[in-house]
């Protein structure tokens, strides 16, 4: 049986296999730096800008989900699923299922006008979990971003 339950700070390392595990499903391993004290800190200190639940069965936890509030100036509140992660070992048995339902129902119980996540153009069967739920899949905006170093070198 599969528990669907919020997620605790002694769940953190565990979280941070899971970030592992997908990093390296994705072939980018070598860009995760997040450590536990960080994931501590910034899901777990005065200031926490995370929220997770996992999935656990036999008392292991085998997927999770973490998001947070993000704030469109059309739309008002919103979550953004940052990470939906099931061991590869458990995929297709129901559990991505079981923690995007929560997810969901997260987002209505808080009233936010819209979910959102990125899924990776080549990742087809993530692409196709979220047609499941009738989620448009946007190909129209590109993500830009700056990395940690073009913030550290950026001068006024």
């Amino acid at each position: 049986m599969i528990k669907i339950r919020k997620g605790i700070k002694s769940d953190l390392p565990f979280i941070l296999d899971l970030i592992k595990e997908l990093a390296d499903y994705e072939k980018a391993i070598s860009e995760v730096d997040i450590n536990l004290t960080q994931l501590e800190n910034d899901g777990f200190g005065n200031k926490s800008v995370f929220s997770f639940i996992v999935a656990e069965k036999n008392n292991q936890i085998v997927g999770m989900a973490l998001y947070y509030t993000k704030y469109s100036t059309w739309k008002g509140k919103c979550l953004f699923l940052e990470d939906l992660i099931v061991r590869e070992k458990y995929r297709k048995s129901g559990i991505g299922s079981k923690l995007f339902n929560e997810v969901i129902r997260t987002a209505k119980s808080k009233k936010m006008k819209r979910v959102m996540w990125q899924v990776l153009d080549w990742n087809q069967p993530a692409i196709n979990f979220y047609k499941k739920y009738n989620a448009h899949i946007d190909n129209k905006w590109l993500d830009g971003k700056l990395i940690q170093t073009q913030i550290d070198s950026f001068t006024v």
